[in-house]
């Protein structure tokens, strides 16, 4: 990453984003204030990660925003898959026992259509399968539901921005009604999110981490959101991100992952974040809407 560098060289931007007011007013889908609750890999305490089944657990519960993981299978289809083996969440090992260490990147989409992606978590599960890209979009398309898109390991993907934007666009996710309020795309890798900064500005982005302060403008030259995970945040880093203006001139964002519990969720919620990231959206909900 040349992050630091950048961040040498737009030092000048300080001076512009903190004259931003320091309080950040949200207000959440329903119309009152509260930070936004984002289903992780779909509601995916109750359903299998990253599978159509949470995406329709987390619609059931009400909740918008879903979050997944998009990776690049060995003949160019975007599949729904958070780790880079499909061992954990899949029967790879049994239908294919002599492909160890089972690499998404060493499967076809073909070869990953087969396998069961629902029994691991439960047996009325079985049968569930790894969606593509494609299939992951119509389904949220059809609950009304929005998207926290995840890059996930792009280095071992050349060009995966510059796909996943294609697919989406396909899709219909790049108009002006999906880019304006349903879409955000994130990553690890903050190269990667210039990248898709760079391709389609009009996308709203995220990195997930905890930059310094120091590097901040940095990232705003091309991240919308600072996304990091809840036991690395505290009140003054979250008002720190909210003084700095993204991309669309809009203040940086926080949305920050993982919280599964009341207390935590409370606890974030007094940060003043914009959006929690969950696996068990209802109890997030709950404790703070």
């Amino acid at each position: 990453m040349h992050v630091r560098a950048v961040a040498v060289a737009t030092t000048a931007l300080l001076g512009v984003a903190l004259t931003a007011p320091l309080s950040h007013a949200r207000t959440d889908e329903a119309g009152g204030d509260g930070p936004t609750v984002v289903a992780h890999r779909g509601a995916s305490g109750y359903a299998p990660e990253n599978t159509l089944a949470a995406v329709d657990k987390a619609a059931e519960l009400g909740i918008r925003w879903v979050e997944n993981d998009v990776q690049r299978t060995r003949d160019g289809e975007l599949v729904v898959l958070h780790d880079e083996s499909l061992q954990r969440t899949t029967d790879v090992e049994e239908v294919f026992p002599d492909r160890s260490p089972w690499k998404v990147k060493d499967f076809t989409a073909e070869e990953i259509a087969r396998l069961d992606a629902g029994s691991w978590f439960g047996p009325e599960y079985a049968g569930a399968r790894v969606p593509t890209l494609e299939q992951y979009v119509h389904r949220l398309e059809r609950n009304h539901q929005k998207l926290l898109l995840e890059l996930k390991s792009p280095a071992l993907y050349p060009g995966i921005e510059q796909q996943t934007l294609k697919v989406l666009a396909n899709e219909g996710w790049l108009d002006r009604r999906h880019v304006a309020g349903h879409l955000v795309v994130q990553s690890f890798d903050a190269d990667s999110i210039r990248t898709v900064h760079q391709l389609k500005p009009a996308v709203k982005t995220g990195f997930l981490g905890t930059p310094a302060v120091s590097e901040l403008p940095a990232y705003a030259e091309f991240a919308d959101q600072i996304n990091p995970s809840h036991d690395s945040l505290s009140a003054s880093y979250v008002s720190s991100v909210h003084a700095f203006k993204g991309p669309h001139g809009r203040p940086l964002e926080v949305q920050t992952w993982t919280v599964n519990d009341a207390d935590t969720a409370r606890r974030v919620a007094d940060y003043d974040v914009d959006g929690i990231i969950t696996n068990k959206p209802d109890v997030v909900r709950d404790a703070v809407g």
